[in-house]
Formats: C-alpha cells, structure tokens, sequence
C-alpha cells in the first residue's frame, strides 16, 4: 500500500496512562481520505488525547498511529506543512493584529490561501486591524479557524470551530469545511454541537472511557431506537384510550396522555407501528387530526450509548 492509498488517520490499540488513569484503552480509529469525520465524547472520554496524539503533540505510549501515511513523532518534518489544527487554547499572540497573523502563518507555507480572501470570508476583515487580545470569542474562533486552513492542509484538525459564533458564522464555517471537503481534502472535527456533527460528518465515532463504542454514518447512528409519536384526535379520546392503544401495538411501547386529545407514543417507529395506529383510531371511532413522528437525533443515539451528556 502506497501512503496515498492509506487512510488520512489510522489508529491502532492506542493506549496512554497518566499514572494510574487509563485515558485511553486499545483505542481503534480509521478516518477515510476526503471526508469529514467527527469524533464525539463526553469530557474525560480521552477524545483530546487521542487527537494530541494524532497532531503529534504526544508520543504514544502502546498501539500505532499514522497520519497521511506518516508517523506523527518520528516523520514529524515531513507531516506539518501537510495538516492544518484549530486549537482552543493559543495559537496566537495576543498582542499581534488579526491579519497580520494571519498573513505570517501564510508566508509559512509553500502554497498557502489568499489571506485577504480567506479573512474576507469569515468576516475577518471587520477586525483585521485589532489586537488578537481585543478580539471576541467569536472573532478569536474565526481567526483560529482561518490559521489552521491558510496552509492549504491535506488533513485538518477542528475542535469547536464554530463555538461562540452566530447563527451566519456558523453557516459560513460549515460551507468553508464542506468546500474543504469538495477540494479533496480531510477533516476531523471535535464539536459538543450534536447537530453540527450530524449536518457535517460523513461519519461518527463515538468515545467513551478510552474506547470507540460505535461508529457509522449519523444516519446509521440515529436508526432504530427510540422514536416518538405524538397523536392528535379532533375530540376527546375515549375513557381507557391509553391502556387500550398500548395494548394494541404491545411490545416496548409506552402510551402516555398529553391532553385529552393528544397522546404521546414512545417506541420503535416505524410502518407497522403507524398502521396500528391507524387501525387503532378507526376502531375507536376518533378522527386523527394530525400524527408527528419525532425522528431520533444524533444526540438521542449518543445520550443511548454513553448515558451522558457531552459535558
């Protein structure tokens, strides 16, 4: 296999102590070329160490890692001008102006973005001329977010890039990671937003306590489980309604009255399970005004498998 042909990360029994805490434990993780990927955790999951890892800010202490085909630590010349990070914490000093660090983090790489056009899209220019220390959160992640891309990286590395922003910046951020994408290139994306994770990634890989515990596309994540029906009647339900409809669909299904004329189903939701409510209703004698079907989200599949937020 030619290092073009390997994925843009693999990670294999990953495994870092910090004395007696296990942060992470055989950790596997596999990130395709040109796609997006979202590594999701609760805090403390070893989420943070894993990609620290991958960046090449730590050593790992048992398992391989390889990213672009490179190992992080001993081929760490050759790797940097290819990956793009977006960190948190720094990244730039807080004296210096907005587009002046921009433009020197630029003239770093051998074929970077324009740094006008690149702070012209994220709304950089605005600022261009302020102090980095002077700078809101918005417009310090804008800025942080525009670093880690000018270099025209083959792999980036984004945690929370659109954390602090309005609801425009965060459509900007995306469309410029979806046109990262278009381009070629890959990105690992860390987000306590469930919903950027669902809208943006390719694929999921959830971590809890040093382990990825499930992976998939959102839409494979989100299949299945627990869905919601909300039904509404144009009079009021019958006496006993609740138990009766129960019964008739069985199975882990719980009925619950809202109001005496919506009920709220919980359960598998799918087309028998709608048919029998149909059914139901036509039986009875009441006129369904409106049936919504709650579809289950990313966050619900993750609250399932972890038991936890992600903070």
């Amino acid at each position: 296999m030619s290092l073009s042909d390997e994925p843009a990360v693999l990670v294999e029994g990953l495994r870092m102590t910090y004395g007696d805490v296990v942060a992470v434990d055989g950790l596997d993780l596999r990130v395709e070329r040109g796609t997006i990927a979202a590594v999701l955790g609760p805090n403390g999951a070893g989420k943070t160490t894993t990609l620290e890892t991958c960046e090449g800010y730590r050593a790992p202490q048992h398992g391989t890692v390889r990213v672009l085909g490179l190992d992080p630590q001993r081929q760490r010349r050759e790797l940097l001008p290819r990956i793009g990070v977006m960190l948190q914490d720094g990244g730039a000093w807080s004296g210096v102006r907005a587009l002046e660090m921009l433009r020197h983090v630029a003239a770093l790489h051998a074929h970077p973005l324009d740094p006008g056009a690149l702070a012209e899209r994220l709304g950089l220019h605005e600022c261009g001329r302020t102090p980095y220390r002077r700078l809101s959160g918005g417009q310090q992640q804008r800025l942080k977010l525009a670093l880690a891309l000018v270099g025209r990286p083959e792999l980036v590395f984004v945690d929370e890039p659109s954390a602090g922003l309005d609801p425009a910046g965060r459509r900007t951020t995306w469309e410029l990671l979806r046109d990262l994408r278009a381009a070629g290139a890959t990105c690992v994306l860390t987000t306590h937003y469930m919903e950027e994770a669902e809208r943006l990634a390719d694929h999921v890989h959830v971590i809890d306590r040093g382990r990825v515990i499930a992976r998939g596309t959102p839409a494979e994540l989100t299949h299945g489980g627990t869905s919601t029906i909300r039904l509404v009647v144009t009079k009021p339900f019958p006496p006993g309604s609740p138990v009766s409809l129960q019964q008739a669909l069985g199975g882990p299904t719980d009925v619950t009255t809202i109001n005496e004329v919506s009920l709220l189903i919980t359960g598998p939701a799918d087309s028998t399970t709608l048919a029998t409510v149909s059914s139901w209703c036509a039986t009875q004698g009441v006129l369904p005004e409106s049936l919504h079907l709650g579809q289950r989200t990313l966050e619900d599949a993750f609250l399932e498998l972890t038991g936890r937020g992600l903070t």
